[in-house]
């Protein structure tokens, strides 16, 4: 754990909006119970399962620092495009303003399973449809910001991107591989996508960063004898979500386009550093949103 992590324990957030995507088990809900005594303006939880929402709520609740009278519950599906643009249409409509977004939704596959838009589950929870939401809140998030008060966009990624390779012939698991090699690969995808997005939001007053919670005790996996085990050796969910805080809300930190494990700036390699590539696979992606529906990226 990063010692810096104690400048975070008291935040002022009472006149921010905050959006935290896969806020219902495991570090998000801790991120979202954490956030949530920050007493922030809107807290605005994107959730696919409302029962596991009304659970969520209860925790925030009965939790000594929650502060469950900001929060709300906001339906979405990210393994459906159209529902992450029907979740955006109601935000802008509603709310018109963002101050820090937190692309943390993910999943974890056994096998090749996809979605009801065909694609690799993995790769549209995890990278495609954040790419397609934060693509669409771009522009509500630039309005919001000021030189005093900047906006934050944090991808909830993991130390396995650094054995992620990006292939445009097997976005969707086209080529035999292990699950875990198509889930590294998602989160490779993270932290392309954050520093180029970094680079793209230069001058605007908002920033993007990428950061792995670490070895945290999740329901990512779906359970199982083995998982239970290998877990009985990792940190709990409010380490993580304190890891995932540290870049957004220390004081200290004040440029985008960095990489964190466990709240330490973490210096990578390869294609996560790859700025020709970052621009190609961005153009890839719009591709792929375009070809699915071209009314999505509007």
């Amino acid at each position: 754990m990063g010692s810096n992590q104690s400048n975070i324990d008291s935040f002022d957030l009472s006149n921010k909006v905050v959006i935290i995507t896969g806020s219902t088990d495991g570090v998000g809900k801790s991120l979202a119970r954490i956030i949530s005594s920050y007493n922030p303006k809107r807290l605005v939880l994107p959730v696919r399962n409302r029962k596991k929402g009304e659970i969520l709520l209860e925790y925030i609740k009965s939790s000594k620092d929650g502060n469950v009278e900001c929060v709300e519950l906001w339906d979405i599906d990210m393994a459906d495009l159209h529902s992450v643009k029907n979740f955006v249409d109601k935000f802008i409509k509603e709310v018109g303003e963002l101050h820090c977004l937190w692309n943390n939704a993910g999943v974890f596959c056994l096998g090749v399973v996809k979605t009801k838009d065909n694609f690799e589950q993995q790769f549209q929870v995890n990278h495609l449809s954040h790419f397609l939401l934060t693509s669409l809140l771009i522009s509500t998030i630039k309005d919001t910001a000021t030189p005093e008060s900047p906006c934050k966009i944090i991808h909830t990624s993991s130390n396995s991107s650094r054995v992620g390779k990006i292939e445009y012939d097997n976005l969707n698991g086209e080529k035999s591989c292990s699950f875990m090699k198509l889930y590294s690969n998602t989160k490779l995808m993270n932290v392309v996508y954050s520093n180029e997005l970094n680079r793209r939001l230069q001058g605007s007053n908002v920033t993007s960063t990428a950061c792995h919670p670490g070895f945290i005790k999740s329901n990512i996996g779906g359970g199982g004898l083995f998982q239970r085990f290998v877990f009985a050796f990792a940190n709990s969910p409010d380490t993580g979500a304190k890891n995932v805080i540290y870049p957004a809300l220390d004081p200290k930190i004040d440029e985008g386009g960095k990489y964190f494990e466990d709240a330490k700036e973490f210096k990578l390699t390869g294609q996560a550093l790859d700025e020709e590539l970052a621009k190609k696979f961005w153009e890839k992606c719009e591709e792929l949103l375009n070809n699915y529906d071209a009314n999505l990226l509007k």
